[in-house]
């Protein structure tokens, strides 16, 4: 099954790859190609969390959105599509909000990778902080909405990233929590581009079957228009930035 990938790598960091343990959270239009990128390349043991359903409005960029499980948990969806991909490998999923309130209940230390591809500032800011806290390596992915042009997909330390808001109030957050910690980042230099059609803040159009699910929706502050030809770069490159690294772990 990774005979290419062994060709390229090497039967060391193979080894390493399939021995390392990574835990995403966020798998929407950038966490769910990550996902596909890392079993792929032969990552066994990997944590998904997410408390979404799958959405009308995620079709046009999640890996495992489509019009036939609309309002079906997206971590179990995913988990369905990597396990097709390599029956072997270790796919926790976990239905459920990262937050204050249950950010207790993971114990990031017992991974190597954590990866975080979350949408909400303030869960977003926490997982960063306590990843760093854990001793795993972290990587993240900033701002992929509002963007047409994945030439510009770059990644940096949090501290050199610019042109990207959401970057911007990520450091902001960071600071007046007096974390001073680098981590590596996916983010692009294209300025945001406004949105040229409806805009659906306030009012959702939303094909989601529970209530609640519609309300999370139309209650966001503002939505920004997404493309797959950024988000899943995004994606592949939050993964990239794991298997780059253990293969350097190799010397």
């Amino acid at each position: 099954m990774f005979h290419r990938t062994e060709l390229q790598l090497g039967k060391e960091a193979m080894k390493r790859i399939q021995d390392a343990k990574v835990m995403l959270f966020g798998v929407g239009g950038v966490g769910s190609w990550c996902a596909e990128g890392l079993i792929r390349t032969g990552i066994r043991h990997l944590t998904i969390v997410d408390s979404d359903v799958v959405c009308a409005t995620n079709i046009n960029r999640q890996l495992q959105a489509t019009f036939h499980n609309i309002g079906k948990s997206k971590v179990d969806e995913l988990k369905e599509r990597l396990l097709s991909i390599n029956p072997e490998a270790e796919i926790i999923s976990h239905k459920l909000l990262y937050d204050a309130n249950t950010c207790s209940q993971f114990d990031l230390s017992k991974y190597d990778y954590v990866l975080d591809a979350i949408d909400t500032l303030r869960s977003k800011i926490l997982l960063l902080k306590l990843g760093m806290e854990s001793g795993a390596t972290v990587f993240a992915s900033m701002g992929a909405g509002a963007k047409m042009d994945p030439t510009q997909i770059r990644t940096a330390t949090i501290s050199k990233t610019k042109h990207c808001p959401l970057a911007r109030v990520v450091r902001r957050g960071l600071r007046e929590q007096k974390i001073k910690n680098e981590f590596i980042c996916v983010y692009s230099e294209e300025p945001p581009v406004e949105n040229k059609g409806r805009t659906f803040c306030g009012s959702a159009v939303c094909a989601c079957p529970d209530k609640d699910e519609q309300n999370l929706c139309m209650s966001k502050a503002k939505i920004n228009g997404t493309l797959v030809q950024i988000t899943a770069p995004f994606g592949f490159v939050l993964a990239g930035l794991v298997i780059q690294d253990l293969v350097k772990k190799g010397g």
